[in-house]
């Protein structure tokens, strides 16, 4: 049982907040998780618990619910106590009354009168507020509660809690930041891990045992599955059975989940030997530079769209420096053109979750009700196109994917060839990709990097191979 928690007030006041935003209008029903078998009942998948009743109720702690009834203000924690069996190989823990009582929460009832509370507020004519299920397991148990179809789950589903926790969530406190600066600088030490330990002859799988090393020893762990890859062109590979050679690159994304389960989410593109070679140099220099831009831009009041926009015409800029591409670099991003080379968004919001609250629809993240998500190639993988406002925290991960199976559609179908010079690009169909990635805070008058410094530059990515 792990209960690393704020102070009990921070909780109380969370769920207050929650209160006011929703007003007199039924019963909030949070979920948490439980444990999901992995190949026999009492072999569990590595427990997490559901980021949003860690926000308002803090307890890492299988098996769960709770209801907050917005009329009288009553809370209650649902769960049930260890029997003789359970504790026989858990050992004494603390009752669920009182791990309820260190977040503020009084009253406390077994699990199943979770069905009592529901039923009640239904036969009341009372709304229950759900948030969308993302585990088979709660979809089922609400289908139960709620007396509907598994399939007409989704349709209960409160869009008026949803906007009302992202809208708390999405601003990061003070409390958050700082241990959000402790999880990135975890994921720091883990990338120096990775990098100072490449070399050729090794199998990708030695180092994401040393990324988890650094993360564990944190008492952390990973906070999504590693991506350490010498095909850095495949965006989101968990295959790690490459043998390194000298002259490739890896691509290294890793973040690390602290104690308190805030994570970090970076990216390094490093070379397997000593070195860079001179074309893997140039295309590097084209990413730090559109990436360097975008932070500029960095700000309350800018839109990320406009910023991944912007960043996408610097990559074009350069990219029609090593004639690679061609014409007006506007024009090449207006049309869609620099989608051969740049085919996912820009970055993310960043908290408890890698792709933060991304269960709760990332068209209400990441967008508004006046700025819709496109679904166009390249604008439809943008997690984030919404006006910047003081606590957020997101990514900036711009890349060079260098796709041959791309390629080999585009040119037959001659594809933006006012854009790419795709008899040059054919020279390259071995690249493999580049991303680079820092976490930043939005501020009142800019940014925030967060976390300890990670050396990004050619000269410093080359100096910690020795």
């Amino acid at each position: 049982m792990n209960l690393q928690l704020f102070d009990k007030q921070v909780y109380t006041d969370r769920r207050n907040i929650l209160k006011q935003k929703i007003g007199s209008d039924g019963i909030i029903l949070l979920l948490g998780n439980e444990d999901s078998s992995m190949n026999y009942k009492d072999n569990p998948y590595p427990f997490r618990q559901d980021s949003s009743f860690l926000y308002y109720f803090g307890l890492d702690v299988q098996s769960l619910a709770a209801v907050i009834d917005t009329d009288t203000g009553e809370e209650v924690i649902f769960g049930n106590e260890l029997s003789m069996d359970d504790i026989i190989w858990t050992g004494t823990l603390p009752s669920v009354q009182e791990i309820a009582a260190m977040v503020g929460v009084t009253q406390t009832k077994p699990y199943d009168q979770v069905t009592h509370y529901v039923h009640k507020a239904i036969t009341s004519g009372r709304r229950v507020h759900i948030l969308p299920p993302y585990r088979p397991e709660n979809k089922i148990k609400l289908a139960g509660w709620l007396n509907v179809s598994l399939q007409d789950v989704t349709d209960h589903v409160s869009l008026k809690l949803v906007k009302a926790v992202i809208a708390q969530r999405v601003i990061k406190s003070p409390l958050e930041i700082q241990e959000m600066e402790k999880a990135v600088s975890i994921s720091v030490d883990m990338q120096l891990a990775v990098i100072k330990s490449t070399r050729p002859g090794i199998k990708e799988y030695e180092l994401v045992a040393k990324a988890n090393e650094v993360a564990i020893a944190a008492n952390g762990r990973l906070g999504y599955g590693a991506i350490i890859t010498t095909h850095g062109q495949t965006l989101h590979t968990h295959y790690y059975g490459n043998t390194l050679h000298d002259g490739h690159m890896v691509l290294s994304d890793i973040g690390a989940e602290n104690e308190m389960h805030y994570g970090g989410d970076l990216t390094r593109t490093f070379p397997v030997g000593r070195s860079f070679t001179n074309r893997q140099k140039e295309l590097y220099e084209v990413v730090l530079t559109a990436m360097d831009h975008a932070i500029s831009m960095l700000k309350p009041g800018v839109k990320y769209k406009d910023i991944h926009l912007a960043a996408s015409q610097k990559l074009v800029e350069g990219l029609t420096q090593v004639n690679l591409m061609k014409g007006n670099a506007a024009e090449a991003v207006a049309a869609g053109a620099h989608t051969m080379f740049f085919q996912c968004g820009l970055g993310h919001m960043l908290g408890m979750d890698t792709h933060d609250m991304e269960d709760l629809g990332e068209q209400y993240v990441g967008y508004t009700d006046t700025l819709k998500k496109e679904t166009i190639f390249g604008l439809k993988s943008l997690r984030l196109g919404r006006e910047l406002e003081a606590g957020y925290v997101l990514t900036v991960e711009p890349g060079i994917y260098i796709i041959p199976e791309l390629i080999d559609r585009w040119q037959a179908e001659k594809k933006y060839a006012d854009f790419i010079n795709y008899d040059v690009l054919n020279t390259y169909r071995d690249f493999g990709g580049i991303r680079i990635e820092d976490n930043f805070l939005i501020t009142d008058t800019g940014s925030h990097l967060l976390g300890k410094y990670l050396p990004k530059t050619l000269k410093e990515i080359e100096g910690l191979k020795g």
